[in-house]
């Protein structure tokens, strides 16, 4: 039987290299630079540089949306950070075309907002907000944090009218400018239980308001894709420890807890909205390390779906196809929390009862897990979009599907 799949996987990555006579067929990074485009010989998928610019470039983290739609005078486009005279800027890549454009041209820049319907990115430089048009560059400030209120937005509501995110106290600031590195920081910030505040920012006014406080690490705040009114965020803390993810009416009442554990170890987490905004999914483990499944909680009924997968197949981080159909995830390495043996692969998964069924993307092997690769969706669902280090330097890469 393996005689068969091999020789069934031989013949179609022949055909690929027929059909394809111009890309080669190459083990991905095993080579610096990589050609342009060139066909995973493991997996025998096409894979193409996204953002070919030199520098550092970096897609977005996964639950953040980096796309703009079509319009009668645009192509779809990806919004992603590249460096410039060592700092990090937002650039847009033209989906079509591969065209790259520099938006953002201030010092200290973060945040990976995109109003899709305004076409305009929010970011922020140190305590002071902005937006700025992706296509016309225009540029105007929203909002400056005082010197009191160390705030970070992180998310913008559906109608486009607000960003939410978290106001921290000046100890957490000190424990994480004392401990850089998320070893030495995670439970002292957790442990230390410093007061925590959600807040909204009116994009058009600049009002601000606080929504929420509590003595928790409040983080990982997500706007509903499809309700302006709801925010989701997490108390972050060791997995095993908290009851993780939560949902609020920024308009009023209490949080609303999404999963609860229900086993000694049982983790939950990486949590994002599903496109339609009818449930939010995440990475379920009963009981940590051991057994692993995707999950998915109705916000309506409370209902869960799991999807069982391998020890192999889990992943840092997973998302969801546009349409709701397919699931992808980007693997991890040894040292993850599945202490996977042959995990190092951005994977494609297809829903098949209660379980899924992986097909292996792009091999790994080369890339350091330390940059996580963050896997999205491309709009029209033909790609898997990236970011990989395999190349000796972070890159955007884009895998056929």
């Amino acid at each position: 039987m393996k005689e068969i799949h091999f020789f069934a996987f031989a013949l179609s990555l022949l055909l690929w290299a027929c059909q394809s006579p111009d890309v080669p067929v190459l083990e991905t990074g095993s080579q610096t630079p990589m050609p342009d485009a060139w066909i995973d010989q493991d997996t025998g998928h096409k894979l193409i540089h996204l953002t070919p610019r030199e520098g550092e470039n970096r897609s977005f983290y996964f639950h953040n949306n980096p796309f703009l739609p079509a319009t009668n005078t645009e192509n779809a486009k990806m919004i992603f950070y590249g460096s410039v005279d060592g700092d990090m800027q937002l650039f847009s890549v033209d989906l079509k075309t591969r065209e790259t454009e520099q938006i953002t041209r201030k010092q200290g820049v973060s945040g990976e907002i995109v109003g899709k319907n305004g076409r305009e990115v929010y970011y922020q430089c140190g305590d002071s907000v902005f937006a700025t048009g992706v296509e016309n560059h225009e540029t105007r400030l929203i909002y400056v944090f005082p010197d009191s209120i160390r705030g970070r937005i992180t998310t913008l509501n559906a109608n486009e009218t607000l960003l939410a995110g978290a106001i921290s106290s000046p100890e957490e600031e000190t424990i994480f400018k004392q401990y850089p590195e998320k070893r030495d920081f995670f439970n002292r910030v957790y442990e230390a239980r410093l007061l925590r505040s959600l807040f909204t920012l009116d994009v058009k006014t600049g009002e601000m308001k606080k929504i929420y406080s509590e003595n928790a690490w409040l983080n990982h705040i997500q706007f509903s894709p499809t309700n302006p009114n709801l925010l989701m965020f997490c108390h972050e803390g060791p997995w095993h420890m908290v009851d993780r993810i939560w949902t609020i009416n920024i308009n009023g009442g209490g949080p609303q807890l999404v999963h609860k554990r229900t086993m000694d170890m049982e983790i939950a987490g990486h949590e994002f909205f599903s496109p339609g905004g009818n449930r939010i999914w995440f990475d379920l483990q009963m009981p940590r390390g051991a057994t692993f499944f995707v999950c998915g909680t109705d916000l309506e009924t409370g209902e869960e779906k799991r999807y069982e997968l391998t020890r192999d197949e889990w992943s840092i981080h997973f998302t969801i196809s546009p349409d709701q159909t397919l699931f992808a995830g980007d693997g991890g390495d040894p040292g993850q929390v599945a202490k996977a043996e042959d995990g190092m692969w951005i994977y494609l998964f297809h829903p098949e009862g209660d379980r899924f069924r992986s097909e292996k993307l792009v091999n790994m092997k080369h890339h350091g897990y330390k940059l996580e690769p963050n896997v999205h969706f491309s709009p029209d669902m033909k790609w898997i979009i990236f970011r990989a280090n395999f190349e000796g330097r972070s890159d955007v890469y884009a895998v056929e599907l």
